[in-house]
């Protein structure tokens, strides 16, 4: 389904790129928080590697995982949660690249006062999440999008001792990788998916009477 319909459940879309599967991973959590919240669901969709070949197309339909977003995808949610590696204290080429694809959506305003939110993961405590989560903040500011990330009610901010900001939830995957997301970095991803359905719910009236 590419368009909603006033009868239609309300999404927020999990949109994310991930190389190794950790970003994967925490996708999949916020997914989880996002269906716990009634009147709401998720939709998970990943962005396709960009390849310097210009004739190098990717198929329409992934092998496996979720499928690919379109720009409907984006249109029509009620709520969003961009999701990237970090790559040099940045989001990842191909998030970006989608993201460069959405000047039409912000000539039509479509997203003004939605909510939105973002998610990383590096393979070291300091690998710069905290700036990736702020290089994405900014394209949604552009859109109108209102950011939220994880407050302190999320305990965990105050024990974990790997992943996890207030900018959103993240993780530290390790030099090789190996690193499995934990307890705690997936009870935040657990609640920014709940914080997320609620917003997108409650701002619903706002984007209908503006």
């Amino acid at each position: 389904m590419s368009a909603t319909t006033p009868d239609a459940t309300p999404y927020v879309l999990v949109l994310y790129y991930s190389r190794h599967g950790a970003t994967r991973t925490l996708a999949e959590q916020i997914a989880a928080g996002i269906e716990s919240i009634s009147g709401v669901e998720a939709r998970l969709r990943r962005v396709p590697e960009i390849s310097a070949t210009c004739e190098q197309t990717e198929p329409e339909i992934p092998d496996s995982g979720a499928m690919y977003v379109e720009l409907d995808d984006l249109r029509h949610c009620s709520g969003l949660a961009l999701g990237s590696p970090t790559r040099f204290g940045n989001m990842a080429a191909p998030l970006k690249y989608f993201l460069d694809s959405t000047s039409e959506l912000w000539m039509n305003g479509a997203l003004i006062d939605k909510p939105a939110t973002a998610f990383s993961a590096s393979s070291s405590l300091h690998g710069g999440q905290e700036t990736t989560l702020i290089t994405m903040l900014i394209p949604l500011l552009h859109h109108g999008m209102v950011y939220a990330g994880v407050p302190y009610s999320a305990t965990e901010l105050l024990e974990t001792t790997q992943g996890g900001t207030p900018y959103g939830t993240t993780h530290v995957s390790g030099k090789r990788g190996d690193n499995d997301v934990d307890d705690n970095e997936q009870r935040l991803a657990l609640a920014q998916g709940k914080r997320i359905a609620r917003l997108a719910l409650a701002m619903q009236p706002l984007r209908e009477t503006k």
